[in-house]
C-alpha cells in the first residue's frame, strides 16, 4: 500500500495535469460509468462535521472514499479541515493507497472553479476578487491566475489584518500583487468573484455586483449557510457541479428556493453539460453567471488515481533500474 503525505501530494500534483484530467472528466459522460452516492454528513462534538464521500468509476477503473472533518472554532495543527483519501482496488476492496488529502481537496476545488471560469466567464475579465484568506483562497488565487491573466487581484477577508497578511503571503511566496480591499470594493470592481469563506451569512451586498460578472461559490456546503444574498442569486445564470449535491447541501441555492426567490428551472445545468457543449455557459456578455460547488467525489477519485499511478510508475522504474 502506498502512503502519501501532504508534502508528497504537493510535490507530485502538477497544475496543468490537474486541470487537464478534471476537464476531461467533466467532458465525458461519467454518469454511464461512475457510481457516486450522495455524501454522508455526520455531526461531531463541538460543532464539527464529518463528510464521507465514496465513489467508483469503471472508466478509470478505480474506487475510493474520502473522509473530511471540518471543525468549528479552534484549529488543529493550523487546519480547520482534516481530509484523508483511501484508494481501493475494485475487485477486492483492498486499500492500495492512503493519501493525506487537504492539499488535494483545495487544489481540485480551485481547479474546478478555474474550469467553470474558463467556460463561463467573459474572456475579457480584468479583475479577480477573492473573499476569504485561508488555504482555499490561496488555491483559487493560484489556479485562476494560471488560466487567465488578470490586471488586478483583490482580496477581502473577515478582518483587514487578514487581507493584508494574505497579500504579503501572495507576493512573498508566489510573486502575485494582491490588493487588500473592503467587501464593497471587492464585489463592485471584480469581473470574477470567488467566495472561499466559512461564513453562514452573505459576505457582500449583492446589489454591488456589476452586469457581466462571474461568481464561483465554493465555501458553503450546508443547507443552512450561504455566502451570497438573494439579490445575487435572483439575477444569476446558475450552473452547479452536480444537481444532486447542490439540491441537497447548497444553502446558497436552497434558501432562496425555499423562499420562492428562484425556481429550480433557474439552475440551468451542471458543469458536465457546459464543458461538453450541451449547455452554453454564457449567452450574453451582460449576464451575471454563477457556479456553485459543494464538492463532487469523482473529482477526488480522478486526482487520487492520477497521483497513485504516477507514484507507482516511479516505484516500478526504481526497481527496474540497475
Amino acid at each position: 500500500m502506498l502512503t502519501l503525505s501532504e508534502d508528497q501530494v504537493r510535490q507530485n500534483l502538477e497544475i496543468d495535469e490537474l486541470l487537464l484530467v478534471l476537464e476531461q472528466m467533466f467532458r465525458r459522460d461519467y454518469e454511464k460509468t461512475a457510481i457516486v452516492p450522495q455524501r454522508t454528513q455526520m455531526g461531531f462534538a463541538a460543532g464539527s462535521t464529518c463528510l464521507i464521500m465514496p465513489c467508483s468509476d469503471r472508466a478509470i477503473p478505480g474506487a475510493g472514499v474520502k473522509v473530511v472533518t471540518v471543525r468549528e472554532g479552534a484549529q488543529v495543527n493550523g487546519d480547520r479541515v482534516q481530509a484523508n483519501y483511501f484508494l481501493l482496488e475494485q475487485a477486492t476492496g483492498k486499500i492500495c493507497a492512503s493519501l493525506s488529502a487537504n492539499y488535494l481537496t483545495e487544489m481540485r476545488t480551485a481547479a474546478v472553479s478555474a474550469i467553470a471560469t474558463k467556460f463561463v466567464a467573459r474572456p475579457e475579465a480584468k479583475t479577480l476578487g477573492i473573499f476569504g484568506t485561508g488555504r482555499l483562497a490561496i488555491a483559487h488565487l493560484l489556479l485562476l491566475t494560471h488560466i487567465h491573466r488578470y490586471e488586478r487581484l483583490l482580496v477581502c477577508g473577515s478582518r483587514q489584518s487578514q487581507s493584508e497578511a494574505f497579500a504579503l503571503l501572495a507576493e512573498a511566496d508566489y510573486s502575485l500583487v494582491v490588493e487588500p480591499v473592503d467587501s464593497g470594493t471587492c464585489a463592485q470592481e471584480a469581473d470574477v468573484i470567488c467566495t472561499c469563506t466559512t461564513s453562514k451569512i452573505p459576505v457582500f451586498d449583492g446589489r454591488l455586483v456589476r452586469d457581466g460578472t462571474h461568481l464561483n461559490l465554493v465555501g458553503g456546503f450546508q443547507p443552512d449557510g450561504r455566502e451570497v444574498d438573494d439579490f445575487v442569486i435572483s439575477r444569476s445564470r446558475i450552473v452547479v457541479d452536480t444537481f444532486e449535491g447542490a439540491l441537497a447541501e447548497a444553502g446558497d441555492l436552497l434558501l432562496p428556493l425555499h423562499k420562492n426567490i428562484i425556481a429550480k428551472e433557474q439552475i440551468l445545468g451542471d458543469l458536465h453539460e457546459v464543458v461538453s457543449g450541451k449547455l452554453a455557459g454564457r449567452t450574453d456578455p451582460g449576464e451575471i453567471t454563477l457556479f456553485k460547488s459543494v464538492g463532487f467525489a469523482l473529482e477526488d477519485l480522478v486526482v487520487a488515481t492520477l497521483l497513485y499511478d504516477r507514484l507507482r510508475q516511479h516505484q516500478e522504474s526504481a526497481v527496474e533500474s540497475p
